[in-house]
């Protein structure tokens, strides 16, 4: 059984979802956001870089998903999410986990079906899948979707002798 963290990276708000792969499914294990406040940027990344790496601690997964930075409208924006990002990287490195990279529509792809799913539908999946009889925050639910990405990615490679690669420059290495 492997622990497997998800993170939905915000500047302002960062989600977290962990799950236990069984093998033959995932288990819900914990989930929650890292509200960050609205002090200046250096002191919101500190805070996700903590969190992160608290939430870490007090797991001890073994491997992260965590959703790629897309272009928004916004370039500011992007900034700041990749920023945030960054910092939950750095602490998952600090902490020797192993890093996967999904964009929003893989996640989609693999939790909905369709890489244009709505984040309701999203939320919905995910509470159907590790059998939830509450909604969790949105943040929070993005972030067990991607963890249950990481999973279905990490079972798909397994038959094929490949779930100790490791990815360097986007490919895998054995």
């Amino acid at each position: 059984m492997t622990l497997i963290l998800g993170i939905d990276p915000g500047s302002r708000i960062t989600g977290y979802g962990v799950v236990r792969d069984t093998g033959r499914g995932c288990e819900y294990v914990a989930s929650g956001c890292i509200r960050t406040g609205a002090g200046e940027l250096h002191e919101r990344l500190q805070i996700v870089f903590r969190g992160v790496g608290e939430v870490i601690r007090t797991y001890e997964p073994v491997t992260m998903g965590i959703e790629r930075v897309f272009m928004a409208r916004n370039a500011d924006s992007a900034l700041k999410l990749g920023q945030a990002r960054g910092a939950a990287i750095v602490a998952a490195a600090e902490a020797g986990l192993e890093i996967a990279e999904y964009t929003a529509s893989q996640v989609k792809q693999a939790i909905a079906g369709t890489g244009g799913a709505d984040k309701q539908q999203v939320q919905m999946m995910v509470m159907h899948l590790l059998k939830l009889v509450q909604k969790p925050q949105i943040d929070a639910s993005d972030a067990l979707a991607i963890a249950l990405c990481h999973a279905h990615h990490r079972q798909s490679l397994i038959p094929h002798g490949l779930a100790t690669a490791k990815r360097r420059g986007g490919r895998l290495r054995l």
